[in-house]
């Protein structure tokens, strides 16, 4: 666990996401959940240990499984945006996976197979404000990877919390996304918090260099996209264009096909989901809300 500023931390070991912790006299605010039951019972021991408040709250910046599987574990209320409850109106009790692998995490623990999903106990739309013993936690709208992913920022220590916003060293997960919306909130990102210390949804701490490259990433699907439907292409012809991304990473060769996986599934939802309705889509996990 890496600390930020006092009482805030970060912790980048777990499988899954990046995780976060506000450690304050009230209690503890805990951004995302661990993946594995191991590490939620790892976690929660050494949040104790750093002898905040007796209460305990979890914010999901998303609904993706790799982020809210673990959710149940942490036995607490849940605090999301309401497009992310939404999601769960879509959601079995149990989750079952699904058969085309998406390069999530939660693909390489068996035992998440059959996990139950924890829905949002409490939702906002625009912004929601936490105060628990310590600076004001500010919880605001940035969508993007999915309609309803928002950012934690506790602007008087300067750091910010930007979920899949920001992935670094791997791709991003496109299957959900609005890449519109996405480089809206990359620019506002660079516009508005060089100042401040940032946390990836997937990498740790990032830089303005990790910012100007998921834009540049997000720049070339956009192009790409907007070529295939040109073309008048089918969703299949996505998997080229998942090479041609992927080439602008530097990735070990034993992940290579992990992350070519999850541009291709990423590739294909989004492109079917925008430009052919009709085509067969995997809802388990391309979730849609209303606006």
């Amino acid at each position: 666990m890496q600390q930020l500023d006092r009482g805030i931390f970060y912790e980048d070991t777990y499988l899954g996401t990046t995780l976060g912790a506000l450690v304050f006299s009230h209690g503890t605010i805990m951004i995302d959940a661990p993946l594995r039951l191991e590490d939620a019972r790892s976690w929660r021991s050494t949040l104790l240990n750093q002898r905040g408040g007796g209460s305990r709250l979890l914010v999901n910046l998303d609904a993706h499984p790799d982020r809210t599987l673990g959710a149940k574990t942490l036995d607490c209320t849940i605090v999301a945006h309401q497009k992310t409850a939404q999601v769960y109106r879509n959601r079995p009790t149990i989750f079952k996976g699904q058969n085309t692998p998406t390069g999530s995490a939660w693909e390489s623990y068996s035992e998440s197979i059959g996990m139950r999903w924890a829905p949002p106990d409490i939702t906002f739309t625009n912004r929601m404000s936490l105060f628990w013993g310590g600076p004001e936690i500010a919880l605001e709208h940035r969508p993007g990877p999915m309609a309803g992913s928002i950012w934690v920022i506790i602007s008087s220590e300067k750091v910010l919390f930007v979920g899949d916003t920001l992935t670094i060293n791997e791709p991003p997960f496109i299957a959900n996304a609005e890449l519109s919306e996405w480089l809206e909130s990359l620019e506002y990102l660079a516009n508005n918090y060089g100042s401040y210390l940032i946390v990836a949804g997937r990498g740790g701490t990032a830089t303005k260099k990790e910012i100007v490259f998921q834009v540049q990433t997000l720049k070339l699907v956009a192009k790409g996209i907007e070529k295939l439907v040109k073309r008048n292409a089918g969703p299949e012809a996505t998997e080229e264009l998942a090479s041609q991304i992927l080439k602008e990473y530097s990735i070990d060769r034993d992940r290579e096909e992990f992350f070519l996986q999850r541009l291709r599934y990423g590739l294909y939802q989004y492109y079917a989901r925008h430009y052919r309705p009709s085509s067969s889509l995997e809802p388990a996990v391309v979730e849609e809300v209303e606006e």
